[in-house]
């Protein structure tokens, strides 16, 4: 028998065409994870690869657990995609983008009321996390400044605020240099007020840092206690400490749901607000926003000016190269939704949300902590001990898909153990009716094993 040669390179060839997706060579063997590997793939192959791996994440429709839009129209997904490869400091080459963004700013900086409105000072930043170092480090400067002025020193700088903070706090106190002065948690009080601000305040306080729905259990701070407070402090004593309201949630949900609350610029010793154009703001991550009362209380110190992108510019952030995809998306959701179309959305969430929350107070083993009618996120307890925990239930509840939190509450209410539910665009009413028949299903099945035992902590979650 002879044997004739075969030519490899017109068998690859025609491999390329009739070779099934899954029946190609290459994925016959372990893809490199750790190194990149000696030679690449097709884009087919490589998207399917890829594709394969994440779907064993999470359903981002059915996390619970994010405060981060996980829905658009696909008209945004669109003007997204389009502008995928912008990147927003480039202000030259992209001054469209660039007026968009300050377009946003301006409107941000009429929906909380402030005074110098007309020429706005603010900038987008990735998320709430830089915007609140932003206007954290704005306060740190302008206290220097004071103490400058009055021959004091400036070495002992320090914030003041609940133990219920982001964690992006904590960080920035410590990568500034900052005593961070938290208030804890005392019985049923889960947040910050204006008497215990005030007992941890001194000349030395850079500011206050109050909050429009603490990711704990939704709840507003009182803002306004705090600057009545804060206002017969500083003239009492001759001192100047502000406040910077961390709305990364509230800051998009009380213009809309609470217009006759007072949070924002109304109030005097609001200097700075930041929010997450990525949460309720209704934008796909990351972007986020941070805006001054006026120009006086951002020191022209941090702006730096830059002039090798085609022309000088200013530029105040921790990040510079960013993409401008979620400017764009910040902006067309103001131009499609319009004041009333935010309304409306927001709405529908805290009323899926106090009916969710009042469907799980009917259940029987769990009390409220919160229901939602601050921004649309709620907390509940276990009424008492029993042969499952939240930690149990939650961890149960993925079997369908849902990611839901359950955490120990921070200093000093650590024996107090929470589930979390954040109710956003896309979580519905029939969603959340279907998440409450699975609740009630495992709550049978804890039911009819009494010798389970209970978990101490959660596997998955972890505030």
């Amino acid at each position: 028998m002879v044997l004739k040669k075969v030519n490899i390179k017109q068998l690859s060839k025609e491999d390329s065409y009739i070779t099934p997706t899954y029946g190609q060579r290459i994925l016959n063997t372990n893809v490199p994870k750790y190194e990149i590997p000696p030679i690449g793939m097709s884009p087919r192959t490589a998207y399917n690869l890829v594709k394969d791996e994440l779907m064993l994440d999470g359903n981002s429709r059915m996390n619970l657990a994010t405060f981060v839009t996980t829905w658009m129209e696909p008209e945004a997904r669109q003007i997204m995609e389009d502008t995928f490869d912008k990147n927003m400091i480039d202000k030259d080459e992209y001054p469209q983008t660039a007026q968009l963004e300050m377009r946003c700013v301006n409107m941000l900086a009429r929906l909380w009321n402030s005074p110098d409105h007309e020429d706005a000072v603010g900038c987008s930043t990735i998320g709430s996390s830089e915007a609140c170092m932003l206007g954290g480090m704005a306060l740190k400067w302008k206290w220097r400044e004071r103490m400058k002025a009055k021959g004091k020193p400036t070495d002992k700088p320090n914030m003041v605020m609940g133990i219920n903070v982001q964690i992006c706090w904590d960080k920035f106190c410590r990568y500034w240099d900052i005593e961070p002065r938290q208030v804890p948690m005392q019985g049923d009080r889960y947040m910050l007020n204006a008497e215990e601000a005030l007992k941890l305040c001194d000349e030395n306080t850079i500011g206050v840092v109050g909050i429009m729905g603490t990711t704990f259990t939704g709840q507003y701070e009182n803002v306004k206690e705090i600057n009545d407070a804060l206002d017969e402090l500083n003239t009492k004593t001759g001192w100047d400490i502000p406040i910077h309201v961390d709305g990364a949630s509230g800051g998009f949900i009380a213009p809309f749901l609470q217009p006759d609350l007072e949070w924002d610029f109304r109030l005097k010793w609001v200097k700075s607000i930041n929010t997450s154009g990525h949460k309720y703001g209704l934008v796909y991550p990351g972007v986020g926003w941070v805006v001054w009362r006026d120009k006086a209380e951002l020191p022209e110190d941090l702006i730096f000016y830059v002039n090798y992108l085609g022309g000088e510019m200013p530029t105040f952030a921790i990040n510079f190269s960013r993409p401008g995809n979620q400017i764009v998306a910040q902006y067309y959701n103001f131009l499609r939704l319009g004041f009333e179309g935010y309304r409306k959305i927001q709405q529908n969430c805290q009323d899926v949300a106090l009916y969710l929350s009042g469907k799980i107070a009917k259940l029987g083993p769990f009390d409220l902590v919160t229901d939602g009618s601050d921004i649309p996120v709620f907390a509940f307890k276990q009424k008492e001990a029993t042969n499952y925990t939240l930690y149990d239930l939650t961890e149960r509840l993925r079997d369908r898909g849902w990611l839901i939190p359950a955490y120990s509450m921070p200093a000093d209410r650590e024996d107090l153990v929470v589930a979390r539910v954040v109710c956003k665009e896309g979580f519905s009413h029939d969603m959340a009716n279907l998440l409450l028949e699975d609740i009630e299903r495992h709550l049978k099945y804890y039911a009819s094993q009494p010798d389970h035992k209970p978990s101490k902590s959660g596997s998955s979650f972890h505030h």
